[in-house]
């Protein structure tokens, strides 16, 4: 008898739905352009926003790092795991987002569960965006506490659903920053009022502003001057910084609270040295200059301007994440797969990512693209369209 015969049948139902995902390899570094197959390709798939994925300057603090602290901590950050590089980090990441404190963890999905599960108990509510990102709904439902959901960016819906509640003591209200498969914004400063006027705690997850949104790359809060205002920042190193790990950002009394009981933190080992290091560097680049967000911005404003005068819908983007709308999963991997022949990587985005019949390409611009990278994308994304029959011109 065969134990696990449920997941024969559950991949074999994906394969006939046309939703399996066959996860292709890199063999390079990660850049502008990236070896899969044994195949030069135009990378246009990554969360890589300022090409500091290989970065030189990265790099050499990752290797100095080595060499000073060794690969690892070899403990969680409570016992014998917090080094010193971990402390000068979160001192940096407040510094950068403008707040008391900084908590770091392991990567952006412990950020939500580290911080959720914490804050509201069985008394308390949640209000989530219908749109939020996996990690968020996560951490959601690690908590007892009763939770609604609103619909997306329908601030007058919240603000209806928060007066319902008045009598509930905690409320937290949380939401994405940017959200990842559309590349709109949260219209956070309606939100904060809101939450101002109903006595709630406000958390966003910053995961696709940071880098890309205020000023030299700050995020979301910086963008719309809510400093101050915002209770909780979350987000992640592995995007714009181009490494790995998660933060949460905010108070020092929250964070303090977030050291001495968040589950992430108290029961996982710590971020390598070397990772550190490198997260580091990238806030020293960001510090000094805004160059790479403004060249972040000029791409995808060139590429976007291009493939909507070709007649590709571009969905409701407000940011970099340029969604190329496809309708059916089956059409989403068919423009994948040719694209990839044409010498790009797109990936397709699919159910249960996104909803049904909303399966797009997800491009994702960086700085490191070059005006010549984006000429070459934009002529691929045509050639494909015509031969698929999603544009005419």
């Amino acid at each position: 008898m065969d134990k696990l015969a449920f997941i024969d049948e559950a991949l074999a139902d994906l394969r006939e739905k046309g939703l399996y995902n066959t996860i292709r390899t890199i063999e390079s570094s990660v850049g502008a352009w990236v070896q899969i197959d044994g195949k030069r390709v135009l990378n246009m798939c990554s969360n890589n926003y300022l090409g500091f994925a290989n970065d030189q300057r990265l790099c050499a603090a990752a290797k100095r790092a080595i060499d000073e602290y060794g690969v690892g901590p070899g403990a969680v950050r409570s016992i014998a795991g917090t080094m010193t590089l971990h402390v000068e980090l979160e001192r940096r990441i407040a510094r950068f987002k403008g707040t008391e404190a900084a908590l770091s963890v392991q990567s952006g999905l412990n950020t939500n569960l580290a911080t959720i599960p914490l804050l509201m108990d069985k008394d308390d509510m949640l209000f989530t965006d219908e749109l939020n990102h996996a990690s968020i709904i996560d951490g959601v439902r690690l908590t007892k506490a009763q939770r609604v959901i609103y619909p997306h960016r329908d601030v007058e819906a919240l603000e209806r659903l928060l007066a319902e509640n008045e009598s509930i003591a905690k409320k937290l209200i949380i939401t994405d920053g940017v959200f990842s498969m559309d590349g709109d914004l949260a219209p956070l400063p309606a939100i904060v009022e809101a939450a101002e006027r109903h006595g709630a705690m406000v958390m966003v997850d910053d995961a696709h502003g940071e880098g890309v949104l205020g000023r030299n790359g700050r995020g979301i809060v910086d963008h719309f001057g809510l400093h101050g205002r915002v209770d909780i920042e979350g987000g992640t190193m592995s995007k714009a910084f181009g490494v790995m790990g998660g933060y949460v950002a905010g108070s020092a009394k929250l964070v303090e609270y977030l050291r001495q009981r968040a589950r992430p933190f108290l029961f996982s080992s710590a971020a390598t040295p070397p990772d550190v290091a490198a997260c580091i560097a990238a806030i020293d680049i960001l510090e000094a200059s805004d160059e790479p967000v403004r060249k972040l911005w000029d791409n995808a404003k060139q590429f976007k301007a291009a493939l909507a005068e070709l007649g590709f819908d571009l969905g409701a983007s407000e940011t970099p994440i340029t969604p190329v709308m496809l309708g059916e999963a089956t059409t989403a991997w068919d423009f994948s797969k040719a694209l990839f022949q044409e010498g790009v990587f797109a990936t397709a985005i699919a159910f249960p990512t996104v909803p049904r019949g909303k399966a797009r390409i997800r491009v994702m611009m960086s700085a490191a693209h070059s005006a010549k990278d984006l000429a070459f994308a934009v002529d691929a994304f045509a050639k494909v369209g015509r031969k698929l029959g999603v544009i005419r011109r």
